[in-house]
């Protein structure tokens, strides 16, 4: 059969390294499901059509069988008949042997429809082990299938990530970083330089306040004036 060919053919496809898409073989392994379950549902039709004829054979040996049985019973009545005189012997003779020969008529066509019932069975059998075969190609292809179809994923998104890992600018990004790197730690320079600036002015400030405090000589003059208004002055100095 025509199977087998297209089997190798899908095979042939799945492994030629040729192709660079794996869509191809898929799409080939698709169309040879499809004809092989074709090929299947008239395997299945035929072996329908045979097994009727096979039935059909074998009632027809019954039957002719059944008729050869009926001649010979006949014939040996009407011999009986012929002896016991209820017929005319001679007329016995020729329909008891016109009997006989209609039995071996019947035997024939029953032996007849036996080798045909012999033959149709064998092309039964042929057909059920065919269909057995088509069958099991049917579940195995259809599981190449899924299992094409899975490395179809896998292969486009490791294509995929290792296209876009390509495309990365490995140099650039560096770059960019180093770019980076250099402007944050001018900014922490510059920072710390402000920092120092600012503490460097604080020192300034706090050494001219404290040369300008008059705080305390304030506070002698407040007391001064308090222990005068007291007369505590003129008392320690009489």
């Amino acid at each position: 059969m025509n199977i087998f060919k297209r089997l190798f053919k899908i095979g042939q496809a799945e492994t030629n390294s040729a192709i660079d898409s794996m869509e191809d073989p898929i799409k080939m392994t698709e169309q040879g499901i499809r004809d092989m379950k074709e090929d299947l549902d008239r395997s299945l039709e035929a072996l329908a059509q045979v097994k009727a004829l096979a039935i059909r054979a074998k009632n027809d040996q019954e039957e002719y069988q059944e008729k050869a049985e009926e001649y010979q019973k006949k014939a040996i009545i009407i011999l009986k008949k012929g002896h016991s005189k209820e017929l005319e012997p001679t007329e016995a003779d020729e329909l008891a042997k016109e009997a006989l020969v209609q039995k071996e008529t019947a035997e024939k066509q029953a032996g007849r429809s036996k080798e045909e019932a012999a033959k149709f069975d064998d092309n039964v059998a042929q057909l059920q082990k065919t269909i057995q075969s088509i069958k099991s190609n049917i579940s195995n292809w259809e599981n190449e299938l899924k299992t094409l179809k899975a490395r179809v994923k896998v292969s486009k998104a490791t294509t995929n990530l290792n296209k876009q890992m390509a495309e990365l600018d490995s140099t650039g990004t560096v770059s960019m970083l180093e770019r980076m790197k250099e402007k944050v730690a001018q900014e922490e320079a510059l920072a710390e330089a402000y920092s120092d600036i600012a503490n460097a002015s604080k020192s300034v400030d706090e050494k001219i306040d404290k040369a300008a405090d008059t705080s305390k000589a304030k506070a002698d003059d407040d007391l001064a004036r308090l222990k005068e208004q007291l007369g505590l002055n003129a008392n320690k100095d009489s």
